[in-house]
């Protein structure tokens, strides 16, 4: 676990070991609920103002602090002014008391897994059945981006890390609340308090430990049906690849995890999101099982929402972007259908056609379409380039079909017609002259009778 950052920027590593809990007084966690009270107006508590809000006496407050800053629960800082704030292993202690005041958690396992967000510890439950414990994490050097990639914070310019990771759990346990309840193959919640989530353990593995299908095609399929559902009930994943999937060994059903970063279908780059989550499953099919797919999901096109659920759960994008998501989302269909329109329509005119032509015509017609089909493109490029040397001839009239003369060389009978042309020209050109001068002798005589009369 890592604490938030220090003054000068630094991190605190502190090891999570919650054998430390059972050995904590009521008055460590007076005064620890203190600090955190503390936190809500004070980037760092005053001692005096940690004293006041536990209700100690301040050398019964101030030998709690000293065993709380031993055991790495609280960080000191004298900078500004003498005082204290919670670290992440304090933050997990207070949230591991509630759940075992409630009667949820017995004991806490080792750890099974760990991300850029979160830390994953195997629990076991007062009924003796093993769960998970999630405790998100958010401010490490690995994703300290979260505050401009996510809007946890809504109109609120800065926060801690602590609330932060607050606000994440609070929204994927509700998340995960209502996909379980409409029935998607999630982890059943079991309770949540401050950053730290409390869910059924899934009989599954990652997704990304498996290195072989018996049937790629089948779990692709599921994979892609399981984005467009969520689609069609308001809600686009946004981080739908092998690491928040998993799959069971022998049923290969797939169970999806990780839901904090989830937007609403009418986010403004809803498309981009569910995109982005296709293109995830299709490249890793094809780098990973070599399973290249003909198809897959458009949003515009195969999503059809049914159940409003970013609505219920005030989704991000859920409102801000209504009315463009519509607007655009009409505008897409629209034009989709005016293609397929222009398509059918294309098909309609051809076909009158050709059925407006007589029996012979029609023969004609079918006959050049089987020999364009038999055609190769070399072939048919020849024949462009001759302009079809084989009907290119002279055209007479035999009874009532038309008889076609071919010239065996068309080439020369281009370059005949072209002497041809050249002859005409010359022999007009002489015709020509032959009239000028003839005019001009004419009135040559015209003048001499003139002058002798």
């Amino acid at each position: 676990p890592i604490s938030p950052s220090c003054g000068d920027g630094r991190q605190i590593m502190v090891k999570f070991d919650p054998s430390v809990l059972r050995y904590m007084s009521k008055d460590e966690f007076r005064v620890l609920t203190a600090v955190e009270m503390g936190m809500k107006n004070h980037e760092i508590v005053p001692t005096e103002l940690i004293c006041r809000i536990a209700g100690l006496k301040k050398g019964g407050a101030s030998k709690m602090i000293t065993l709380l800053h031993k055991n790495k629960l609280i960080f000191h800082d004298a900078k500004k002014y003498d005082g204290y704030r919670l670290t992440y292993l304090g933050y997990d202690f207070l949230a591991l008391k509630a759940f075992s005041a409630r009667g949820k958690i017995k004991a806490v396992g080792r750890q099974i897994g760990v991300g850029k967000e979160s830390d994953i510890f195997v629990v076991q439950l007062t009924d003796g059945k093993e769960a998970v414990l999630k405790i998100h994490r958010l401010g490490r050097v690995s994703f300290r981006a979260v505050k401009n990639k996510r809007d946890y914070l809504l109109h609120r310019k800065s926060a801690s890390w602590l609330y932060m990771s607050r606000l994440a759990a609070l929204r994927e346990y509700a998340y995960m609340n209502a996909l379980h309840k409409h029935g998607f193959p999630t982890p059943t919640p079991i309770d949540v308090n401050r950053h730290c989530i409390v869910m059924s353990k899934v009989n599954s593995i990652p997704f990304s430990q498996v290195r072989s299908l018996g049937d790629p095609g089948l779990v692709y399929t599921r994979m892609m049906n399981l984005i467009v559902r969520l689609a069609e009930h308001g809600l686009i994943h946004c981080d739908f690849n092998e690491f928040n999937t998993m799959i069971h060994e022998t049923t290969h059903k797939i169970t999806m995890i990780d839901f904090p970063q989830m937007v609403s279908t009418k986010h403004k780059d809803a498309e981009e999101y569910f995109n982005r989550d296709v293109e995830c499953v299709r490249v890793y099919f094809g780098r990973r099982f070599k399973f290249h797919a003909e198809k897959w999901p458009k949003f515009f096109t195969d999503v059809k929402t049914e159940v409003s659920l970013d609505t219920e759960l005030e989704a991000s994008g859920y409102k801000n972007h209504e009315a463009e998501y519509q607007a655009y989302r009409s505008v897409i269909l629209r034009s989709e259908e005016k293609e397929i329109k222009e398509e059918e329509t294309g098909k309609e005119v051809m076909a009158e056609e050709k059925e407006e032509l007589p029996e012979e015509g029609k023969e004609l017609l079918a006959k050049k379409e089987v020999s364009s089909a038999s055609k190769t493109p070399m072939d048919a490029k020849k024949s462009t380039n001759l302009k079809n040397s084989e009907n290119f001839g002279k055209v007479e009239e035999g009874g009532d079909e038309k008889v076609i003369e071919t010239s065996e060389d068309p080439l020369e009978e281009k370059g005949g017609s072209q002497v041809a042309t050249r002859d005409e020209k010359n022999t007009n050109q002489d015709e020509d002259e032959d009239e000028d001068e003839d005019e001009d002798g004419a009135s040559t005589r015209a003048v001499a009778d003139t002058k002798n009369e």
